[in-house]
């Protein structure tokens, strides 16, 4: 279990936005750059316990995508119980969770701070899902996956098919076969934010 977020050391707790279902690759990939880079990750959900998830794949011959169990993964914390101002950053991951974890209230209260206040964020997939739900994407240039494509721009967002994404605070990616693209620039915008008076 990670430590409790340090407020007077909050610079270097970021939060990942996880449920069950959520794509094994699209978490743990920014997980542990985030603990390769001085970081710590704190993983949230609705409920503060292990959380199933899986694997995805689209299969040589198939159109759609083919899901398999991948890991479990423990919640540090429940959306209700978080305080985005001790946090530095988030990320939103992939796989089917966001489909099911956007409505709650309390995550919708954490998104919408991140993006009010200019911190750096990262999504990946299905992870465009909240910030589409959240009313935080209007303008903003994504990636995402082709099936989420309508979501995006219904929510007045721009799709982008391209491995890396960068719009002002927001950095996006299409899958997890991106995350080598995309999640070093959000690494490189919480670095240049360790400082509180470097603005992103």
């Amino acid at each position: 279990m990670l430590p409790e977020p340090d407020a007077k050391n909050s610079p270097g707790d970021v939060l990942i936005v996880i449920g069950d279902a959520s794509e094994t690759v699209d978490t743990l990939y920014p997980y542990f750059r985030l603990q390769e880079s001085g970081f710590r990750p704190h993983v949230i959900a609705a409920e503060k316990r292990l959380h199933q998830m899986v694997l995805h794949e689209v299969r040589p011959g198939w159109t759609i995508t083919k899901e398999w169990e991948g890991y479990q993964i423990m919640a540090d914390a429940a959306f209700a119980d978080v305080r985005p101002e001790d946090y530095q950053g988030i990320f939103f991951s992939g796989g089917r969770a966001p489909e099911y974890i956007r409505y709650n209230s309390d995550l919708i209260r954490i998104t919408r701070h991140f993006f009010e206040q200019n911190k750096p964020v990262a999504s990946v997939c299905h992870g465009v899902e909240i910030p589409a739900y959240a009313d935080c994407v209007q303008g903003r240039r994504m990636a995402t996956v082709e099936k989420c494509r309508h979501e995006l721009e219904s929510a007045g967002g721009i799709f982008i098919d391209a491995p890396c994404v960068v719009d002002k605070n927001l950095i996006s990616g299409r899958t997890y076969h991106d995350s080598g693209l995309f999640i070093g620039a959000w690494i490189k915008l919480l670095e240049a934010s360790r400082e509180p008076e470097n603005a992103v």
